[in-house]
This record gives C-alpha cells, structure tokens and sequence, in this order.
C-alpha cells in the first residue's frame, strides 16, 4: 500500500467518525446535548466543540494552514472547548466542526503523507501529516465512542450510524443487563 492510499483510508475512517459523533446531536433537546453526562464534565456539544478547535489547530496551524475564522491560541486551553456557554448555539457549533472538517480535508488532501508538520505542544514538534491524519482519527473515534455511551445513557440509542441503528428493544437489555449484572457478582475475587 502507498502512503497516499493509506492516507486515503485513514481520511475516509476519518470523515466516517466525525459523523457518526455529530449524528449523536440528532432528535435531542438543547439540554440533552449540553448537560454533563460524566463527572468531569463531559457532554455531547462539548465533544464536537472540542473537537473543532483541535481538528482546526492540527489541520490548519501544523501545517502553515490557519482556520480563517478566529479561534483561541492553543496555550490559552483552559478547558471551555468542552462545554457550550449559554449563548453558543448547537448550530454554530456544529456548523463550525463542519467548516473545520471541510479545511481539515482540504489540508488532508492537498497534501502528501510526508508533508511536514509543526506541532509546537508536541515533543519533539516535527511530524508528518499522515501522523497528524492517524492522531486525529484516534481522537475522534474515542470522541465518538464517549458519545455512543452518553447517548445511549439519555434515550437508548446505539450504533455507528444512522443507517445501521436498531429500534431499542428495552425488555432484551434489561435481560441482557440482568445477565452480566448477575456474572459480574458471582465473578470470584483473585
């Protein structure tokens, strides 16, 4: 396989998870998008917020390519990408996620794997953008993950995307979870 095929495929897995983490927005209410689901904090519009400023800074000032709408400087992260103020809406946020995404792929496609990178908060800071294409898959796909689990905490819902979702069948979870409840209890301490 070329690096150029390999960056194809990572790209498209990309694109694919990215997706799937916004598809998890749909048919909840403003609350449900925005409350935090873990102790920490974590939320649904707070993933795809974070995950905009980061795709914007990988994709965009790595590679000499800056996001042309302004964002905070990377040093200044203080932990607010991760959660929508009151007055920031889910559509600016996710039509934000999506503007980056759209210059992430240009940046993604215009280049070559080997395209070299400058990632100041990184040590050592060089690195390639197939580097750059992988580590963004790796956190996304995560992202993604945390999503499936926060929203199937809200309403039931599961899957990677819309197509291949299953109705909810309650009294077969139940079952199932009763299942693994009862093994994880008999389970003997080692």
């Amino acid at each position: 396989m070329t690096a150029e095929t390999a960056k194809d495929l990572v790209h498209r897995r990309l694109k694919g998870a990215r997706e799937a983490l916004v598809w998890k927005l749909d048919g909840l209410s403003e609350y449900d998008v925005r409350r935090p689901m873990t102790a920490t904090g974590t939320n649904l519009l707070g993933l795809v917020k974070h995950l905009a400023l980061w795709e914007s800074r990988y994709f965009g000032e790595v590679f000499g390519r800056p996001f042309p709408e302004p964002l905070p400087r990377w040093q200044d992260s203080d932990g607010s990408e991760m959660w929508a103020a009151r007055d920031e809406t889910r559509a600016e946020i996710v039509g934000r996620y999506r503007r980056v995404c759209a210059h992430a792929d240009a940046t993604i496609s215009e280049l070559p794997a080997d395209a070299p990178g400058h990632v100041p908060w990184w040590t050592p800071p060089e690195t390639e953008l197939f580097a750059i294409v992988v580590h963004l898959l790796d956190d996304t796909a995560r992202h993604a993950g945390h999503a499936d689990i926060m929203r199937e905490q809200i309403d039931g819902r599961t899957g990677y995307a819309a197509a291949y979702e299953e109705p909810v069948d309650v009294a077969a979870r139940e079952a199932l979870h009763a299942r693994i409840e009862a093994a994880a209890k008999a389970a003997p301490e080692f």
